[in-house]
């Protein structure tokens, strides 16, 4: 924490790292940008507060607003502003609609949505419809009116909005990344990719405590368990797709000289909710006769423009352990997150994996390289640094974020789309052109810089 506290104040971070944001035409936007940013945050609960914590370590940002419902969320955030020595926020959360009070404010600049998922979309509309730039949580849209409300209000307003999409920052990512870029696959084929990862603890509590094997959930639980769980009750869908399809999405170049043609889904049944339900509170348990939608595993293929395949697969509602099923492939080789190996033909030996460690090293990312030390206690392995760093740094030059409208829309689309596929087993499903055409102009991103 004292290493990013002393890097932020020494360094200001000027120009943001042009390998974390858009191209920059010439000097002129930093020139231009903000020296201070004033952030208000939409949703204090874990997440939000995480982000609070790392905006605090920041000296070029000021929290000036702070809204959630949930009182207690409000007073903890108070007290790390307090305990920082920052100036109180304006407070809000008097209903689900004080968030549009806070948008008036124009001590606000920008806005972190760090919401449950059914307010993700309305809120980043009505910030950008304020003139806030606004960064979202995934995944940022739950149907395909909401995907293209986003990119529609970002067209029509020229306000910006960030999908906050973490892993896309992940050590190991960023270097297969540059490996793709470098042309080490060579040609891309084929990619895996999804959200594997053991909810049940999250999903359920026993409405004191965050977690712990519980088996309540909506009203008489909290924190996720509260609104997240319902979603499993009620849609047969990949619901979290970004995780896996964000980083997979950038390596494929989708927006910038590709993009997504359409996608078939599937279902296993799904028995791993009911089963945690009756192991934890017994069969005679209200719960244990809830009958959940969601089938366990979810398999989705997708396919591109440029002729890859990606398959996503959503899997939370049984014990494992977490992956997110990483596997990248091109003409010259693969590399397979679970596992940690890397096949490259003609320099690993003939039919034999390599450990991916070296390589992973080799081609290790020029920001992790540069700055690694300073993401360490950011959260998530220090993915939070990178990816809050980015937002922060493209509002105060107003440009584009390096995952824009248009990502949001098309990685969240997959939910929509993947639940009426399995609702008429499996029948593809088109994915709307968010771009409406401009995919085949759009330069690909450059994240490969490392100049802050």
């Amino acid at each position: 924490m004292t290493s990013r506290r002393s890097f932020i104040r020494n360094t200001a971070i000027v120009g943001a790292g042009m390998g974390v944001l858009p191209n920059l035409a010439s000097a002129m936007y930093i020139t231009n940008a903000k020296e201070e940013l004033n952030v208000g945050l939409i949703g204090v609960g874990l997440r939000g507060t995480n982000h609070l914590r790392n905006l605090i370590l920041r000296t070029d940002v000021r929290i000036t607003a702070l809204c959630d419902v949930d009182p207690e969320r409000i007073t903890l955030g108070k007290k790390l502003l307090a305990e920082a020595g920052k100036k109180a926020p304006a407070i809000f959360g008097k209903n689900s609609l004080d968030y549009l009070n806070l948008l008036a404010l124009k001590e606000v600049d920008a806005v972190i949505i760090a919401t449950p998922w059914l307010w993700h979309t309305r809120m980043t509309v009505d910030a950008m419809k304020a003139g806030k730039y606004a960064g979202v949580e995934v995944s940022a849209a739950n149907t395909l009116e909401e995907c293209w409300d986003l990119v529609n209000t970002h067209e029509a307003t020229g306000t910006h909005m960030m999908i906050l999409e973490n892993v896309n920052y992940r050590r190991d990512v960023l270097a297969v990344l540059n490996m793709v870029k470098q042309g080490i696959f060579g040609e891309m084929v084929h990619f895996r990719c999804g959200y594997q990862h053991d909810l049940r603890e999250v999903k359920f509590n026993n409405g004191k405590q965050p977690y712990g094997g519980g088996v309540e959930f909506g009203e008489k639980a909290i924190s996720e368990a509260r609104w997240r769980t319902e979603h499993s009750v009620k849609r047969n869908a990949d619901v979290y797709p970004t995780h896996g399809l964000g980083p997979v999405a950038v390596m494929a170049d989708i927006n910038r000289g590709n993009r997504f043609l359409s996608l078939t889904s599937h279902a296993t049944k799904g028995i791993g909710l009911h089963n945690h339900i009756v192991k934890n509170g017994g069969e005679d348990h209200p719960n244990a006769k809830v009958k959940f939608k969601q089938g366990d595993v979810i398999t989705t293929t997708v396919d591109t423009a440029n002729g890859e395949t990606i398959i996503i697969t959503h899997d939370c509602n049984l014990p494992r352990p977490y992956s997110l099923g990483f596997r990248v492939q091109g003409a010259n080789g693969l590399w397979e997150v679970d596992g940690n190996r890397i096949y490259i033909e003609g320099k690993s030996e003939s039919h034999r994996w390599d450990a991916a460690d070296s390589w992973l090293s080799e081609y290790d990312h020029p920001l992790w390289k540069k700055y690694g030390e300073y993401a360490a206690g950011a959260g998530h392995g220090g993915m939070d640094f990178f990816v809050l760093n980015s937002f922060v740094e493209s509002a105060k030059a107003n440009i584009a974020p390096p995952m824009d409208a248009y990502d949001a829309a098309a990685w969240s689309a997959v939910t929509p789309l993947s639940e009426v596929s399995i609702l008429h087993k499996g029948e593809p499903q088109d994915f709307p052109d968010f771009t409406r055409g401009l995919w085949m102009k759009r330069a690909p991103y450059n994240w490969m810089k490392d100049t802050y």
